[in-house]
């Protein structure tokens, strides 16, 4: 198992969901977490869900996500609009 650099609590082992970004080598990837946030934006539905979750496995959670997304652009379909 190893750990993402400035992310001491995102763990990628490819015996634990395929290598999946995970919380501290737990079975809860940051995709899972990110999603359960996005239908609970509230910390207390987080911590119903998941009571292993700590505060600061959320926060990395998020600044991970956000440091993927760092420097990407993504083109607007005009003809969408």
């Amino acid at each position: 198992m190893r750990t993402h650099q400035g992310f001491d609590r995102i763990s990628v082992d490819p015996a634990v969901l395929g290598g999946k970004p995970c919380i501290r080598g737990m079975r809860i990837s940051v995709q899972r977490l990110l999603e359960v946030l996005a239908q609970n934006p509230s910390w207390d539905a987080v911590r119903a869900d998941y009571p292993e979750i700590e505060e600061e496995d959320l926060r990395q959670a998020l600044a991970f996500a956000a440091s993927l997304l760092n420097d990407t652009v993504i083109p607007l379909d005009s003809s969408a609009a």
